[in-house]
């Protein structure tokens, strides 16, 4: 594993997470209140994914003047997303760096828990060099480097006990069937929609998925370990040009479009 390590973050099966990572993130309180009331997030879910995406190519492969572009179309999406508290809110900061460090924990483990479900568990040099490699986004995006867990242990400490009391309130519930259960998106989006739901579903604790009303059985478990297998023996066999579509997508797309605001 240790020689595709450099590869890992183009593959095209970490978008299977993408819901995962979204609905870990809307679940922290303050982040789920930041995005119900300042994002378009449920009319444009494309943009934001591939926004988020773009960001972490961009980081990870891109050259400096792309990590520059990607870095200014998020600061400019996050400048408007605060609120102070008042009596109606315990506010929020886009900028808070607690929140930067959630936002790229919930991406890194779930890049991790992808990569292990379909290659199978990474050695420690290869598990090493991956954290480290998310270390990079978080302080690419304004975390301060002391913020990220100093290791692998550290930083599981840190998640277990996020994930042990991780509830999504009204509001991310809202926004997250909203993605979930899309009312406005392309046809071919709504098309693939139960099937990422599924993903989702199976990828999620039990608690976030009866908290966004996600429906699970022991079928549905055995179903999704059987899908799981056959992605293990059929994904990696594909071409690399077909594993790496999306990664060179975003990049070319960053250096041909028009400057706009991006979400990570």
């Amino acid at each position: 594993m240790a020689r595709e390590l450099a590869e890992l973050n183009a593959e095209g099966i970490l978008l299977a997470g993408a819901g995962r990572a979204i609905l870990l993130q809307l679940a922290d309180p303050a982040v789920g209140r930041g995005v119900a009331e300042n994002s378009t997030f449920t009319d444009r879910p494309i943009n934001r994914l591939k926004g988020t995406l773009t960001y972490v190519y961009a980081v990870t492969y891109g050259t400096e003047e792309q990590v520059k572009e990607v870095r200014r179309r998020v600061n400019r999406a996050h400048i408007p997303v605060r609120r102070d508290a008042d009596d109606t809110s315990p506010g929020y900061n886009a900028y808070d760096p607690e929140l930067q460090l959630w936002v790229t924990a919930t991406l890194y483990d779930t890049a991790l828990t992808i990569i292990e479900k379909i290659y199978g568990p990474l050695d420690d040099e290869s598990a090493d060099a991956m954290y480290q490699d998310y270390a990079r986004l978080g302080t690419a995006l304004q975390l301060p480097p002391d913020k990220w867990p100093k290791g692998r242990e550290e930083f599981n400490r840190y998640y277990e006990e996020r994930m042990a009391n991780l509830r999504a309130s009204d509001a991310a519930v809202r926004v997250g069937r909203g993605l979930l259960y899309p009312k406005r998106a392309a046809l071919w989006y709504r098309a693939i929609m139960p099937f990422a739901r599924f993903l989702t579903a199976g990828l999620l604790p039990d608690q976030l998925r009866q908290d966004f009303g996600l429906p699970w059985s022991g079928r549905h478990e055995r179903r999704f370990h059987r899908t799981m297998k056959v992605l293990a023996v059929t994904y990696p066999k594909l071409p690399q040009g077909i594993r790496h579509w999306f990664k060179n997508y975003c990049l070319n797309d960053l250096e041909t479009s028009p400057r706009r605001a991006v979400s990570a």
